[in-house]
């Protein structure tokens, strides 16, 4: 009996998690999309318009799903954690489909709310610069994921554990330089499913892979870099400093 309730409730944390992130990730490209409809539905917002916007949607969706889900609302973060190691392989995928979904449901409801005027085809479509060439918006991608990332590790480092109460606001004000940074040239996505949703519903696919490619290798890079680079630094950093700290208390003595 007692081994059936422990099965029941494991089944209902999880489930609870991957509601939680179909929801939250709904709510980033329904918010987040709607900061970039033109306000007269004619010329572009102000460039802050959206990049602050975009942010402070992200300090709201952290807030609530954060201590819920882990507010990954992204493969690429989901992604980071299951080579961190707080993400289970079952888990991770299953986010990154319930990422999908509401990612797909969130700019579905923006299109049935605002009015068909004020959604151009490529309204929060990410598509690279005309500029550019594949190599280097796939490049733009994983830079810009991978930086994101790292904040996202720097969160998860057992030093940080006790420093968890402006989280949500330190995400979202990474994701507003980032996307102050990138967005002009390359979109600015960071977040496969953030493209996805826009692109099912509008149909423009050009270069999307880049959108999925990209920030799954920057999240992979960035991921792998802080765990197995600068948490090996802290610990061996550490380790050297005890004996010193033995010998001083000795001297004392």
């Amino acid at each position: 009996m007692a081994q059936l309730q422990n099965i029941t409730l494991q089944w209902y944390s999880q489930w609870r998690k991957i509601l939680g992130e179909l929801v939250a990730t709904c709510m980033l490209v329904f918010f987040a999309c709607m900061t970039c409809i033109p306000l007269d539905g004619i010329h572009p917002n102000p460039s802050l318009y959206s990049p602050i916007g975009i942010g402070m949607v992200i300090v709201l969706i952290a807030q609530i799903f954060g201590h819920i889900t882990g507010c990954h609302i992204s493969p690429a973060v989901t992604l980071a954690g299951i080579i961190w190691g707080n993400t289970s392989i079952s888990l991770g995928i299953a986010y990154v489909i319930a990422q999908s979904v509401g990612a797909i449901l969130g700019y579905g409801i923006l299109m049935v709310l605002s009015p068909i005027d004020l959604i151009p085809g490529s309204v929060c479509v990410t598509q690279p610069h005309v500029e550019h060439s594949v190599f280097q918006s796939l490049l733009f991608e994983i830079v810009f994921t991978g930086a994101l990332v790292l904040v996202v590790c720097s969160m998860w480092d057992p030093v940080n554990e006790h420093k968890t109460e402006a989280n949500s606001l330190k995400f979202g004000l990474a994701i507003v330089g980032l996307i102050i940074a990138g967005g002009p040239l390359n979109g600015g996505s960071m977040n496969p499913v953030r493209s996805l949703g826009p692109a099912i519903w509008t149909g423009k696919w050009t270069s999307h892979w880049i959108y999925w490619i990209g920030p799954l290798i920057g999240g992979v890079l960035a991921s792998t870099l802080y765990k197995y680079v600068w948490i090996k630094i802290e610990k061996v950093e550490e380790h050297k400093m005890q004996p010193l700290a033995a010998n001083e208390e000795d001297c004392e003595c």
